[in-house]
């Protein structure tokens, strides 16, 4: 797919920038698409360690596009099951991704860009970003980006940002839970740079296997969640990268992944 709404670059970090920065990156069916298949390849890709995503201009994203609103209007019920499907797909090609997922927001997150930002596995945001869910105002609700911003602040927070609409500047963001950090302008990208550092000196299996535990004891029994555990820490043990890395540890050398 060649991209319009988006751009990808990096190897090793892929980072994907929405990139209408006049209209202030808001989603519309084809940015959707094109995220859609983003994700899916970076999680394909081999040499992928981290995903950053951020947006072009002042802004990270506005929500959604006012003449996709207007389209939306029109809609039938039919259509409009369709329409969330695919921005439904988008996101679970966002929850595919078995490699870290860092949320770089440089501005204004709203709406489903709150949602994107939510639905990363961190968010570190600029001093001047603001975030807040607005649906309500216009007799809507955030439905499809919900399950992220519960799993990242819990049902009660979720349904109270969802029920005031209230936007939050960066600080109270990170009060809430909304954003993990928070930096100046200008130290944005040192600062998501210390954090990718600190992620790439992980082994690459076990940094996914990582998340994958996370998300897995989240969803499952006490019991079943026990016996993946067993498993897990059992073929992470016998795998070459776990091999390597205990004996680089014993041998005071630096373990392959890291020469």
């Amino acid at each position: 797919m060649k991209y319009e709404s988006i751009l990808v670059e990096g190897d090793r970090t892929v980072t994907v920038t929405l990139n209408r920065p006049d209209i202030h990156n808001p989603f519309d069916e084809k940015m959707i698409a094109e995220l859609t298949d983003a994700f899916s390849k970076a999680n394909k890709q081999e040499s992928a360690r981290v995903l950053v995503i951020t947006g072009a201009g002042k802004s990270f994203c506005a929500g959604a596009d006012l003449n996709w609103m207007k389209r939306m209007g029109q809609y039938s019920l039919r259509e409009n099951i369709e329409d969330a499907t695919g921005l439904s797909k988008m996101f679970m090609a966002l929850e595919n991704v078995e490699i870290p997922v860092i949320a770089k927001v440089n501005g204004a997150a709203l709406g489903g860009g709150a949602g994107l930002a939510c639905a990363c596995d961190f968010v570190i945001a600029s001093e001047k970003a603001k975030i807040g869910f607005s649906e309500v105002k216009l007799g809507l609700l955030p439905g499809v980006i919900s399950p992220y911003v519960i799993d990242r602040v819990g049902a009660k927070r979720a349904a109270q940002l969802f029920i005031t609409g209230e936007r939050f500047g960066a600080e109270m963001a990170r009060r809430l839970g909304l954003f993990d950090d928070i930096a100046r302008p200008e130290d944005l990208d040192g600062t998501v740079d210390v954090l990718i550092g600190q992620i790439l000196t992980g082994g690459p299996q076990a940094v996914k296997e990582c998340k994958k535990l996370a998300r897995t004891g989240a969803r499952m029994g006490r019991d079943e969640f026990r016996n993946y555990c067993i498993n897990a820490i059992a073929k992470i043990r016998a795998s070459p990268e776990g091999k390597d890395g205990v004996s680089a540890f014993l041998e005071k050398r630096e373990p392959k992944w890291r020469a």
